[in-house]
């Protein structure tokens, strides 16, 4: 495959197996359900040096006991170091996982967009722009989506309430977008 091209993770498939530590020093598998979910939607952000993420993960945060009702936890994860984690965790309030240490070759992985730092004051590493996964009990993607920029991300309102509308049995929705 030419460099012109990225290979993205595609619904239906297993959700790759990645392992990120958190703040607090423990590690998890993304796309791993912990607290008895059976789901998890794993939110990929840019890092501390963005603005747009920190909003998003604040607002994330407003919908953690909204997913937590439809069996849905929640983790994020970028390659921010643990310092800048923690520098981060000033703007944030947050009470689910936050990984940090992501590696491009765990980004390219991921099939996210990755990014240089446009200056030393952004940023000290190649970062993942913004990507989201929602996987299902079986360990498969159930939910994708991919943005090259900071500006483009699912609209968490509608979001919830799509997979509140998806986890219900009664109306048998199945994984779409299986065609490539």
């Amino acid at each position: 495959m030419s460099s012109d091209y990225t290979s993205k993770l595609h619904p239906g498939v297993k959700f790759p197996s990645i392992e990120v530590t958190v703040r607090g020093g423990d590690s998890l598998t993304l796309g791993q359900p912990q607290h008895g979910l059976d789901w998890q939607m794993v939110v990929i952000y840019r890092g501390r040096h963005c603005p747009l993420c920190t909003k998003y993960l604040n607002q994330l945060q407003t919908f953690k006991a909204e997913l937590a009702e439809i069996g849905v936890d929640l983790v994020a994860a970028s390659g921010d170091s643990e310092a800048q984690l923690r520098e981060h965790m000033s703007r944030l309030e947050l009470d689910f996982p936050l990984g940090f240490g992501l590696t491009t070759q765990q980004m390219t992985d991921l099939g996210t967009y990755i990014s240089d730092p446009r200056s030393p004051q952004e940023t000290d590493h190649p970062f993942a722009e913004p990507a989201l996964f929602v996987v299902n009990s079986e360990g498969t993607i159930q939910v994708v989506d991919y943005s090259n920029n900071p500006f483009v991300r699912p609209e968490l309102r509608t979001l919830v309430n799509g997979l509140a509308w998806i986890r219900n049995p009664e109306n048998n929705y199945p994984i779409r977008g299986m065609h490539r």
